[in-house]
């Protein structure tokens, strides 16, 4: 069976995580990415987080499947012709350097146009045209900038970022849906054209629910926040709001059976004003379905506390995945807290390829996240990234054409060896 992106060729000049997400997505789909790398150390993140003595870290491993991997020194005169062979021969070249850092390459967009007016150049940035643009942005400084860290945590306490990588991979994310947006017009303009993802941009547009809530604070408190039943006046800005469902309904993270040893021992319980009265009847508590105080959404406002402190009486007597099966039975929505070992271990997740586990010939097994997006048409498997310039000969010859003896002379040249003592290319 084809897949959704067979014979779509991407020039992958990505590293670190915003890029390779992007790229991975796209390989996962089918397409051809061909993932260029400095000669003799590769993308850095190859070499970051190690919990094994020389072999690709996991950083770079869960980031690179299902790529081909080319090693190529493009301050070489061979290399740079290599690199403009792949430009004429990709419909897509993804990058997330610094600002400016491809123009000084040379690599401007009319020398791609030049060489290719149907490339599409995708960019991952920190930042949008704008007085920041030229800044380098990092996964902590999007989520900063993007306003997800200020209405993160708890009121009292300081911002938090999330663990969820939503600067980097979120981002990659937004680029993919860009490229892909950008091919599908090629075909009927035949042109390429820019294709720019900030990370700012992305974490807002993932925040976007609190700059709702910006806009609503100018007419009056925001009723659905905590603060406002318990009487705690609002600021300029919206504030921080624990763990208050952004979606109006009073949702808190109550303890579960075996918290006092298991750190993850919690469930997140929404008060939904359709199910309340369930709610009353599987507490124990089915006086509060009719009175005044507890029978509706306004009245329990400046109760939360204590309700959900009630509720959590109840969790507490029964594990997380018991109070899943009872409220779900009833139409309670629910969310146990999974940590990483039990999303592991889950076998739900690896039968639909969500969590895969892959065999790399240096590392051994190890798992990953699979493709999160799943098409019938288009079956995907996750196949192992690539050593380091492992395909670098097989690109050179089958897809770019090279003879025997050309690519004799190119591997002379230095253009895909270690460079002596160069300047490593700038990183956003």
């Amino acid at each position: 069976m084809s897949k959704a992106l067979d014979g779509v060729k991407i020039l992958d000049f990505t590293h670190v995580q915003s890029g390779p997400t992007c790229t991975q997505l796209l390989a996962w789909m089918g397409a051809d990415v061909i993932k260029v790398e400095r000669a003799g150390e590769g993308d850095a993140t190859r070499g970051q987080l190690r919990d094994i003595p020389d072999v690709d870290s996991l950083y770079f491993t869960m980031l690179n499947h299902n790529k081909r991997s080319i090693t190529l020194d493009t301050k070489t005169a061979k290399g740079r012709q290599v690199l403009d062979s792949l430009i004429k021969h990709c419909d897509v070249m993804v990058e997330n350097f610094a600002p400016g850092a491809l123009d000084r390459m040379g690599v401007t967009w009319a020398h791609i146009q030049d060489i290719n007016p149907r490339m599409i150049l995708a960019s991952v940035k920190g930042f949008g045209p704008g007085r920041y643009e030229d800044c380098k942005v990092y996964e902590n400084v999007a989520q900063c900038a993007g306003g997800s860290a200020s209405t993160t945590g708890f009121r009292e306490g300081p911002p938090l970022v999330t663990g969820a990588q939503i600067g980097d991979s979120g981002t990659g994310l937004h680029l993919a849906l860009g490229i892909t947006a950008a091919l599908y017009q090629r075909i009927r303009t035949g042109r390429g054209q820019k294709v720019l993802c900030a990370m700012q941009d992305g974490v807002l547009n993932l925040a976007r629910v609190k700059l709702r809530d910006q806009q609503r604070l100018a007419h009056g408190p925001l009723k659905e926040y905590s603060q406002f039943g318990e009487g705690v006046p609002f600021g300029k800005a919206v504030p921080r709001a624990g763990n208050d469902s952004g979606g109006g309904q009073p949702g808190w993270i109550l303890k579960c059976k075996g918290w006092e040893d298991d750190p993850d021992a919690y469930i997140y319980f929404i008060t939904q004003a359709p199910v309340w009265g369930e709610i009353c009847d599987l507490i124990g508590k089915p006086e509060w379905k009719t009175d005044p105080d507890y029978a509706t959404p306004n009245a329990r406002l400046p109760r939360l506390k204590s309700i959900f402190g009630t509720i959590e009486e109840w969790t507490k007597t029964k594990t997380k995945f018991e109070v899943m099966d009872l409220c779900n039975a009833v139409d309670i929505p629910v969310g146990p807290i999974l940590s990483m070992k039990e999303i592991a271990e889950e076998p739900s997740l690896r039968q639909t390829g969500t969590v895969v586990e892959v065999d790399h010939p240096t590392r051994g097994k190890y798992l990953t996240v699979g493709n999160p997006i799943k098409l019938s048409d288009s079956p995907c498997e996750v196949a192992r990234s690539p050593l380091l310039g492992e395909h670098t000969d097989e690109i050179l010859g089958k897809v770019l054409g090279y003879s025997a003896s050309e690519i004799t002379e190119i591997k002379g040249s230095g253009a895909i060896t270690p460079a002596e003592k160069g300047s490593r290319a700038e990183a956003a």
